[in-house]
Parts: structure tokens; sequence; C-alpha cells
């Protein structure tokens, strides 16, 4: 493949951004090399600047469950925008968004717009410690709730010691009110809430993590999570930005059939447009001005743009057998990789949920970010690149989800596994 003009596009950008991106997982560091530019996108596909294209299963990080430029999505946001792109007063489409999100998901009664997932995890933390008149926070360990300073804070020594911050510009007084403990491990919550349970406003997880890989709760653990902050009075918050209408239609919450008290969503709920909620039930929400003495505000909240392509995207995959045919075929998909990767003698562990899923390069299994950790990288990087000359585009880290869409037809599935055969066997060299 040739990428002449993506690579003047890299030096360009490297120019006039830090690092060249605006997000740092587009920089291909965790694959190597450089990447590509995109230009344009239709269906399950990506053209990028230098004409080649590629079936993409990344869909803009997950956001895209009906491909790019869906016909619905497209019209539904020229529509608004002939009608103007932000007014900063209410519009009726927010409150056609918020219905359908009160509709489809059981922990909400009530819902905020925001503009992004990090803004919304942000927020409900606030509310929580709030609600509660408590300052601890709990996280879990290879969870990634964006990047608010009190969230980018990795485990201390032990179970029950305080975090410590990930990333220079982070206040140690940020990290002292975060505590984080293991995925997947109920012995660890039960320590935490011995230890500190009068004094942690909320425990925030996502219910299946989809940023150290794709990691499905074991058996019992939301449940055990559910029990454990109702019992010392805290509030249990699920991170559904990801798992929001990907999981199931009501998230992970409905599939798995335990309600948290507030839910964070975005992604999927934007169409590709920017956009965060959170939502919980009315007594907790009215806590928000100008309802109630919790401040949270935003230009841009509850844009236009944003809930037209949102609106559009829902009441397509709410149709009877949408989603579920999605669904179908992306573990059709991960089946067949399955086989070639045996077939060209190159261990996975694979998982999926709903229509995510995640090739670890390892034996397994996995279930949390240790055993995550122990997958190869360098072996994934052949395959990410193996892939990627042969037309098909996989996340450029291990560590993130593969995502299907409306759009992924019979022909794509074959175009892919054409090209993972000869990308395992590369991978295994």
């Amino acid at each position: 493949m040739n990428f002449t003009r993506s690579n003047a596009l890299w030096k360009a950008a490297n120019q006039a951004l830090p690092g060249g991106v605006n997000s740092p997982v587009r920089a291909f560091k965790a694959v190597g090399g450089e990447p590509f530019f995109a230009e344009s996108g239709q269906g399950a596909w990506i053209t990028d600047a230098d004409g080649n294209q590629y079936v993409d299963y990344v869909l803009s990080w997950g956001p895209l469950i009906l491909g790019h430029a869906h016909p619905e999505v497209v019209a539904r946001v020229h529509e608004a925008l002939n009608r103007g792109a932000s007014f900063g007063i209410p519009t009726e489409s927010e409150t056609r968004l918020a219905e359908k999100l009160v509709e489809h998901v059981p922990s909400i009664e009530k819902v905020r717009l925001v503009n992004s997932g990090t803004e919304a995890t942000m927020s409900a933390i606030r509310l929580a410690r709030a609600h509660t008149g408590r300052d601890i926070c709990v996280k879990v360990e290879g969870c990634y709730h964006g990047h608010a300073d009190g969230l980018l804070v990795k485990a201390g020594s032990g179970l029950t010691t305080f975090g410590t911050p990930t990333s220079p510009g982070v206040p140690e007084a940020y990290a002292s009110c975060t505590l984080t403990i293991p995925f997947n491990d109920v012995e660890a919550v039960k320590s935490v809430f011995e230890a500190h349970g009068d004094n942690v406003a909320c425990l925030i997880v996502e219910p299946v993590a989809g940023n150290m890989g794709v990691i499905p709760p074991e058996d019992g653990y939301l449940e055990e999570l559910r029990r454990i902050t109702q019992a010392h009075g805290s509030l249990l918050i699920f991170d559904e930005v990801m798992t929001g209408f990907r999981v199931s239609l009501g998230g992970a919450q409905a599939h798995y059939g335990v309600t948290p008290d507030l839910t964070c969503l975005g992604k999927v709920v934007g169409g590709g447009m920017p956009i965060g909620a959170y939502g919980g039930p009315a007594d907790i929400m009215d806590q928000l001005s100008p309802a109630g003495p919790v401040y949270q505000a935003g230009t841009l909240s509850g844009n236009p743009l944003a809930t037209a392509a949102g609106l559009a995207t829902i009441e397509v995959i709410e149709q009877p057998g949408a989603f579920e045919a999605i669904e179908a075929n992306m573990l059709q998909l991960t089946e067949e990789l399955g086989r070639l990767a045996a077939e060209a003698d190159v261990p996975i562990y694979q998982t999926q949920a709903g229509t995510m899923a995640c090739a670890f390069f390892q034996e397994g299994p996995v279930h949390n970010y240790a055993d995550a950790t122990q997958s190869d990288t360098d072996r994934y990087a052949r395959f990410f690149w193996g892939m990627l000359q042969r037309g098909v585009y996989i996340a450029p880290a291990q560590f993130e989800a593969m995502f299907y869409s409306a759009a992924h037809g019979d022909n794509v599935f074959d175009h892919t596994c054409t090209a993972a055969r000869e990308a395992f066997k590369e991978a295994a060299g």
C-alpha cells in the first residue's frame, strides 16, 4: 500500500499538534509505525488520504454501530444543521433523546446530557459525593473512565491503600480520594469497604471492561458490587459509555440484570457525534442545578446535531431483530478468527459481549488487568500490520475492543477472514 500523503500529513500534524494527534492512541505507538489519515467512510469501510480502503472494526472506538455515514443519520444531521448548529437554549431533540435513554436503560429515570464520556463520569462522581456527603471514590484497575484528574490513578501498594497519580499534573490530593482495586475480585471489594466503607461515596466500574481488552464480569461479580455498595450506603456507578447500546439495547445492566444507582453513557448514543450522558433515579438527579445545589453546566450540552444523530441511531437499532443481527455476526466473526488462529498455531484468548469483542494474544484465561498484560503485544503488532496491509483496520493496540456494525455484511466477513488467515501466519513468525 502507498502511504505517501498520510506520511506527509503526519509530518505536518507533528508540527501543529502534540504528538501529532488529539488523542494518544491514534498515534499507533502501541503497534509501531505511523498512522494513516482517514479521508472518508461509507458503511463498513474507511478510505484513507492515499485512496487505500479498509474494513473498519474500530468504528470511531465504538459509536458507529450503524457504520459510517448511515443514510438516516446523515439525513437527520443535515436537517438539524439546516435549522442551526447550536442555540444554548432548550430544543425538542434533547428531550426526545433523553426519553429514549429512560426507555431503554433500567437505572435511568432522569438524565443529563453532556459533551463527552469524561464529562459524564466526572459529573456522576461529583453528584455521588454530594448525595452521600462522602469523598472517597473506588475505581477498578484497568477500567478507563476518561481523563479527569481523580480518575487518572493507579493502584497503591495494597488493596486498601489509596491510589497514586498516573499522569504528571494530577495532584496527590486528587489521587488521595481514590481507591483502586482489581476487576472481578470480590474479596478486594469486601476489603476496601470493610476498611473505608463509611467514607466511600461511590464505586465506579465498567460492567464489561472495554479498555483493557474486553473482559466480561464473572458470575456474581456485579451482583456483589450491588450488594456491598448498598450495604454501606454508597452509590454504584456503571460506566456504560462503551457498553451502552453495545452489549444490549439496555446496556450491560439490562443484560446481566444488575441495576446501578447512576449510569454514564456516550459513544453510540451520539451516533458518531460528541456526546455524553449520566442518569439515575429522579431523587438523585434532581440534586443537579437548577433543580438542586450540585452545579454542572455546558454550553454545547444537548447539541442538536449530536441529539439528532443519536436519536436516528437508536431508532434504527431498536427495530425488532436489528441489534440481535449485529450481535450474531460479531459472534460468527470471533468464531472464525479463533479457528484461523488455531490453524496458524497462534494462541489467542477470545472474549465477546454483545457487539464488541477482543482477541488477547495469549493462552488465557483473562479475568482482569494483570491477566491482560500477559498478552504478547509484539505478536499483536505483527497481526495488526498484517491486517492493515490487507485492507482490514483493527484497533492499533492490544488492549482495545473490536466493534461490529450493521453495515458489516457477508462480503466484509469474507474479506476479513481472507486477510486474517495470512496475518495470523505472519504473527506466528
